[in-house]
């Protein structure tokens, strides 16, 4: 059996049979690394009993790419609806036990269907599966997931407020078409507000502790172009789970983080309207100044920058030009950094 990470069993459990399985991937503009992601979903030692593609309205040849393998897959085209839409779509076209997503720019590797399929057998009181995965960088593994966002076995309701810790999961298709899918009005964000909200309706989640997919960095480029809209769809997931039914403790965490995050945000804003030099730049940065919660320092930057925010506005250029970005940093639990 591999090393798994999951809740306590019930007492009574007992193994189950072996579910079955589709891949489902959204994809958009997806032509340079899809040919990739679907021979990966097609080399799965316990082979899916399909592989659902929706492709979301691209227009720089995506299609064609998949042409070759319109015999070995669902193919399925749409409008241009965004990528909880798309998931939605193949979620819904499916047939079988378990959904496992696999993003349009990643892979698996040969054996992670075969690892959901024992941890299910193993498991059947589980509704959500995932795996460890490689971080890749042009080819080139340089570490693993769970190495910066660990899985969280028992205290699941409870972290899951800090951190998306289930990532590209194989999901028990009737529970999520019964909690209502993806939310399509969210850009960004929108799988983590799903987990969310399966493991509040009593979901339960267990992983197999070993990197079975590839996830490449730099590949998609959109969240860090939109990087403030980003932050603000990660408040607006912890604003939805204060309806949920939280304990003490965990009502306790929603707010420490919910703070936390909402300082991002300010953060976040305001380093792009001094960038942009906008006319609210001034403002924004003596609302971090002003703001507690923020390290002592960031708030002595900040009130320079409202003091004289064409002279920040160049230094957060320079040091975009120099880095690649120009944004903080979390350095420890807590700390809110503005860009020295």
């Amino acid at each position: 059996m591999r090393p798994i990470l999951a809740p306590e069993p019930p007492v009574d459990l007992r193994p189950g049979p072996v579910p079955t399985f589709s891949i489902v991937t959204a994809a958009y503009q997806a032509a340079t690394l899809i040919v990739q992601c679907v021979e990966s979903a097609l080399a799965q030692t316990l082979p899916a009993n399909e592989i659902i593609v929706v492709d979301d309205g691209s227009t720089d040849g995506t299609a064609d790419r998949l042409a070759q393998y319109r015999d070995r897959i669902v193919y399925i085209r749409q409008e241009n609806r965004g990528l909880p839409a798309a998931l939605n779509t193949g979620v819904r076209a499916a047939s079988t036990d378990f959904v496992a997503i696999l993003d349009a720019d990643d892979a698996y590797e040969p054996e992670r269907l075969a690892a959901f399929g024992e941890l299910a057998q193993a498991r059947p009181d589980l509704d959500i599966l995932t795996t460890d995965a490689y971080l890749d960088v042009n080819g080139t593994v340089v570490g693993r997931f769970y190495d910066a966002t660990p899985f969280e076995p028992e205290q699941q309701r409870l972290e899951i407020i800090d951190r998306c810790f289930v990532t590209w999961p194989a999901i028990r298709r009737e529970r999520l078409l019964e909690l209502g899918g993806y939310d399509e009005a969210m850009r960004f964000a929108s799988d983590w507000e799903c987990y969310s909200r399966l493991l509040y309706s009593g979901c339960r989640a267990g992983a197999v502790n070993e990197p079975l997919m590839r996830y490449r960095i730099g590949s998609n480029q959109s969240q860090s172009d939109k990087r403030v809209e980003s932050l603000r769809h990660r408040v607006y997931v912890l604003e939805r789970a204060e309806r949920f039914d939280l304990t003490a403790e965990e009502r306790r965490r929603l707010e420490l983080y919910l703070g936390r995050r909402r300082r991002r945000v300010l953060l976040a804003e305001s380093e792009e309207a001094l960038k942009g030099r906008r006319p609210g730049a001034r403002r924004l940065a003596l609302a971090v100044a002003t703001t507690s919660g923020f390290a002592i320092s960031t708030r002595a930057r900040a009130a320079a920058a409202a003091a004289a925010p064409r002279l920040a506005a160049r230094r957060l250029a320079a040091i975009e030009r120099r880095t690649g970005h120009s944004y903080s940093k979390r350095r420890s639990p807590g700390a809110d950094e503005l860009t020295p």
